[in-house]
């Protein structure tokens, strides 16, 4: 990849994803959106694209691409809707990436061809209803060793994909155990992830949220009541679990970022095709000069932010550091994002306040980019601890 040119790999991804979000997506989404209804067709033709396998070796039925590919075809998706971009999204960062990087060979065999080909998706259970950004302070949830099981207890709350028909595994954080206590005197909790299939007895998946935005995706919060895998079950090191969701996040926080820069882009779009259209006081709205420069500032915060999560994408892809600008990509994005979706709302006037409009979905959405995956202010202390301000 190159900061400033694609190259005809990456473009020739880029426009069909592109295609078709704007002939496929388009024009149906704002039904599943309007019923809060999970977009299975729409999964499927994702699946056969080989969008779920962008970033898996093609021995593990993928597509042997990078993490800048998936990148680029979840701007395109959201340039048109972040539901279906955001199911995406969690289903390769959160759910197939942990499985091909952490884990055994038959975790591996058994997940990931289902994983790649969108028949199966996976889930990442990280946030506790108590806990939000406090991790692993807050985590409460725990995984404890009996005959050859772990017996998880605990719940999981804003948990993506965890309850769809297809879903095939949540893949769970939990304390199991406690490491020697630190120079503080307190003991740190030992964190490590465990596979944990669909309908194991012990696991209950809670009704769907009723959300502002990501109206079409799913969210749900989990719980664990004396729920027993096999011992085989755990992803990657025991008491690794914290550093592989650390990564995890950093991988995550690249892709939210373009997401979000698809989302201002799509702002950007449907503004420049309302204001050619739309006519007051004698003239196209696209003549005055007010609306020129807000547009105009739109395409600024969009043009940054791409900057910026291409750069983030760059430096990981090279094997450098890159938690610093996966933090600045994820804060500059999501605010654009915010901005440009608050602005098309009001260039469009009352019309951007209908959601069969889709500036009124894009601002219903938009909100929880600033949140997930580390919430701005999350992003601004990784940053200050990158330029080794003290913790």
């Amino acid at each position: 990849m190159s900061m400033h040119r694609l190259t005809d790999e990456y473009e020739a991804l880029r426009k069909s994803v592109e295609e078709f979000s704007r002939e496929v997506v388009a024009p149906v989404i704002g039904d599943y959106y309007e019923r809060c209804a999970f977009p299975y067709d729409i999964v499927a033709q994702m699946g056969r694209m080989g969008l779920f396998g962008l970033p898996i070796p093609e021995e593990h039925g993928g597509m042997g691409g990078d993490y800048f590919a998936l990148c680029l075809a979840l701007e395109e998706l959201a340039r048109v809707d972040s539901s279906v971009a955001i199911t995406l999204e969690a289903a390769v960062s959160l759910g197939a990436m942990p499985i091909h990087r952490y884990g055994t060979d038959a975790q591996k065999a058994e997940w990931l061809p289902r994983l790649t080909s969108g028949e199966t998706l996976g889930a990442f259970g990280l946030t506790e209803p108590g806990g939000g950004s406090d991790v692993p302070g807050g985590m409460r949830t725990t995984a404890t060793l009996d005959g050859g099981e772990w017996v998880i207890n605990g719940s999981k709350a804003f948990i993506t994909n965890s309850g769809t028909d297809i879903t095939g595994f949540v893949a769970v954080a939990a304390i199991t155990g406690h490491r020697e206590p630190g120079e503080d005197g307190r003991a740190r909790p030992e964190i490590s992830t465990i596979i944990v299939p669909s309908g194991t007895p012990g696991f209950a998946v809670s009704k769907k949220y009723s959300k502002v935005g990501w109206s079409a995706s799913d969210t749900r919060e989990l719980s664990f009541t004396d729920c027993r895998v096999p011992e085989a079950g755990l992803l990657g090191e025991r008491g690794r679990g914290y550093a592989q969701f650390l990564r995890t996040l950093d991988e995550g926080r690249v892709a939210i970022a373009a997401l979000s820069v698809g989302l201002a882009q799509g702002c950007v779009d449907e503004c420049l095709r309302y204001v050619r259209e739309r006519r007051a006081f004698g003239q196209e709205i696209g003549r005055y000069q007010a609306i020129q420069f807000k547009i105009a500032d739109m395409e600024v915060r969009t043009h940054t932010a791409r900057l910026a999560y291409y750069h983030a994408a760059e430096k990981m892809l090279a094997g450098e550091p890159f938690k610093k600008e996966a933090a600045i990509a994820k804060l500059v994005s999501s605010n654009a994002a915010m901005d440009n979706a608050r602005d098309a709302t009001q260039i469009f006037g009352g019309y951007g306040f209908m959601n069969e409009f889709p500036v009124g979905r894009f601002y219903r959405d938009a909100k929880i980019l600033e949140i997930g995956e580390g919430t701005s202010e999350v992003q601004r202390m990784l940053i200050a601890r990158q330029l080794g301000l003290p913790a």
